[in-house]
């Protein structure tokens, strides 16, 4: 793929191979992670959420479960509910797109895929923001994931769409993640370091 300003993608079938060692990389360096850093470095995100996304206090946001070392913002969220806003979490299913469904910090749960807890409910809801899990993201805002694809294919399916912002630490930045087409970039990713618009927001 020629991106038209003088850069050309990586043939598929390296940059599968490429990704699939920025994974292993990348999770096996944020598991090492101090608890007491990650604690101290999910305050000041969640804090440099408030400040740059005023809405999350107003509006119905969707973030998730934390699994191998995410940033973990469930106490945030429930702070958010808490001052009057809606929060969700995402429900898997293969190769479709998230379902969303409303979540309360008291609200029952029940293993979902990879046993990942979801709120115990049928009710589906459409978020106006969408806070993603980043095991890697570059310096255009493209996510990269644990590989299955859903947010993208979220991303793609919602209208109107949500506001996109991923979540990560800061070691986690790439040059590029080498995107193909299937790759949706996101509005903007949060640090511990930094928060950065991309895509012309704000």
């Amino acid at each position: 793929m020629d991106y038209g300003d003088g850069r050309r993608a990586a043939p598929v079938n390296r940059t599968s191979r490429w990704r699939r060692a920025q994974r292993q990389r990348l999770r096996l360096t944020r598991e090492t992670l101090p608890l007491a850093w990650r604690q101290d470095a999910d305050e000041v995100i969640a804090g440099r959420l408030v400040k740059h996304v005023p809405e999350l206090r107003q509006q119905r946001f969707a973030f998730y479960w934390p699994m191998h070392g995410e940033p973990d913002l469930r106490a945030a969220a429930a702070h958010w509910v808490a001052a009057g806003a809606k929060a969700a979490l995402p429900d898997t299913f293969p190769r479709q797109p998230l379902t969303f469904r409303p979540w309360t910090p008291d609200c029952p749960m029940r293993a979902g895929v990879w046993d990942i807890p979801v709120p115990d409910t049928m009710e589906t809801v459409e978020p106006s923001v969408l806070l993603m899990p980043c095991l890697g993201y570059d310096i255009e805002g493209y996510r990269l994931g644990h590989g299955g694809g859903y947010y993208d294919r979220t991303l793609a399916a919602m209208r109107p769409r949500p506001l996109a912002i991923g979540v990560g630490y800061s070691h986690a930045v790439l040059p590029t993640i080498w995107p193909q087409a299937h790759d949706i970039p996101m509005d903007a990713v949060v640090t511990e370091k930094a928060f950065i618009w991309h895509c012309g927001f704000r």
